[in-house]
């Protein structure tokens, strides 16, 4: 990995493909511990990329420029992160912390003042990551078949 700033950007329909295999690959070792594919792996990408919902860290020069991706949906009282994904091969780099990064700076210059976000109950990793980030837990919720947990943070 390079270690100058990545370069985010907004997905294009020719991303899709390799939107696709992140997700795949950032998502699929959860499927045992779930019984089931976690949510990100059941949304539609190409409208998600066509509403200009998703953004990417682009790596040029990289052997595979694409490695973490981003969804942002904006809510009546809240940005949505809806989904970050990092490639196992990614991981560690400090890409998913500037998506992160990314993701409030998005929702600020958009007017909001707080920014939301979701994981599955199962997903322990993320409960324990997203505190450290600033976020507090706000809600449990079973909802399209998943546990999961709320958190927000001002912004």
């Amino acid at each position: 990995m390079t270690a100058r700033p990545p370069l985010i950007r907004r997905a294009r329909p020719a991303d899709l493909d390799t939107i696709e295999a992140i997700v795949e690959a950032a998502y699929s070792p959860y499927i045992p511990r779930m019984g089931q594919k976690p949510g990100p792996m059941l949304d539609d990408y190409a409208a998600l990329i066509a509403a200009n919902h998703v953004h990417v860290v682009d790596l040029e020069g990289e052997a595979a420029a694409l490695l973490v991706l981003l969804v942002l949906l904006p809510q009546e009282d809240a940005l949505l992160l809806d989904n970050i994904a990092v490639s196992p091969r990614a991981q560690g780099h400090g890409l998913g912390r500037a998506l992160m990064e990314f993701a409030e700076a998005q929702g600020r210059a958009a007017g909001f003042d707080r920014i939301r976000l979701y994981t599955n109950a199962l997903m322990t990793e993320n409960l324990a990551l997203y505190p450290r980030l600033g976020y507090r837990e706000t809600g449990r919720v079973h909802e399209k078949g998943f546990n999961r947990v709320y958190f927000e943070k001002p912004i």
